[in-house]
């Protein structure tokens, strides 16, 4: 009888360890197979470049393909419905763009909620806005800037990459902040929008760096100012717009996510590689060669950004009564 007992306790701890060493398994072995970015844009947009650029780390790294999949459509929300809907098992993942924290305001019945279904793993970059004008408006500063908007009312309009973009947004609390009552013009996607601003059609963008910083290094695009909080390494002598209107920030973030219940154990590899990969100097000069500013930090930090925009965007979204298309 004591040696049946013994044979039984010694099973029972065996079974008590098992989901700890599957969980190991899992982790040391992740990824057994090509896994997917899922990117909720068009190729060739700053969601796309940034995934392709993380994904070719991420594929030395683990010596696995980091496959970019373009699911375009509903400001992101395929993209992200694709992730959601997706087994919770490390081999699809999600290149966050910024329109996570605006769609849930924007969009009244949307299938699923970003922050509940999904789990953060880190973020990649937070890349600056531009307030920029056509060579041909009459002015070189913020505050002349606010100042020739508000003696010429329905006079300046500016562009952006559509309803609910970054670039609307951050034209949009502009224009509140600063009651300089700006037109807003949408377009679909950063192209469009660069190219009427650039011909004139529009005179003033709140583009992405990204998008802006060819055109400004060409001299076709005057610089004013850039939204983020700190100045830009890229740009460093324009200065911010929080110089002349405090408290104004308005950026865009770009990170990892994966669906709800994916393995911690592949979440923290996963967010350990893409911190290295932001400290490796080929990618670091990559992303500030776009103007980005890199944003390393836990899975727990990414979900706390998330979370923060999603409901200072909200804010905005609703006092301006703005609805999706």
């Amino acid at each position: 009888m004591g040696l049946g007992r013994r044979h039984f306790l010694h099973l029972a701890a065996g079974a008590a360890t098992l989901p700890v060493f599957s969980g190991i398994a899992r982790a040391e072995n992740y990824p057994a197979r090509p896994v997917r970015i899922i990117v909720g844009f068009a190729a060739g947009s700053t969601s796309d470049i940034l995934a392709r650029l993380i994904g070719q780390w991420l594929s030395v790294r683990f010596g696995q393909q980091f496959v970019v999949e373009n699911r375009p459509g509903a400001g992101g929300n395929v993209g992200a419905e694709t992730m959601v809907n997706a087994p919770a098992d490390g081999y699809t993942l999600l290149l966050v763009p910024p329109a996570v924290a605006a769609n849930p305001t924007l969009y009244e019945h949307l299938s699923f909620d970003f922050i509940r279904d999904t789990t953060p793993v880190g973020g990649i970059v937070r890349v600056p806005n531009v307030v920029e004008v056509h060579p041909s408006v009459p002015v070189k500063t913020i505050p002349e800037l606010i100042a020739y908007a508000k003696a010429n009312p329905g006079k300046l309009s500016f562009a952006s990459a559509g309803i609910g973009t970054a670039s609307h947004l951050a034209g949009q609390l502009f224009s509140t902040m600063t009651g300089a009552n700006l037109q807003h013009v949408p377009y679909r996607g950063d192209g469009p929008a660069m190219a009427d601003l650039i011909a004139g059609q529009v005179q003033v963008g709140f583009a992405t760096m990204t998008a802006s910083i060819a055109y400004i290094r060409a001299d076709r695009l005057r610089p004013l100012a850039v939204c983020t909080i700190k100045r830009s390494e890229a740009l460093p002598d324009i200065p911010t717009v929080a110089e002349f209107v405090p408290g104004f920030e308005a950026s865009s973030w770009f990170g990892v996510a994966a669906p709800r219940r994916t393995p911690v154990e592949i979440i923290e590899r996963l967010n350990r590689e893409i911190n290295a990969g932001l400290a490796d100097p080929t990618v670091n000069a990559r992303l500030a060669d776009m103007g980005g500013m890199p944003l390393p930090g836990s899975p727990a930090d990414y979900g706390k950004l998330i979370a923060g925009e999603t409901e200072k965007w909200g804010k905005v979204i609703r006092a301006a009564g703005i609805k999706a298309e």
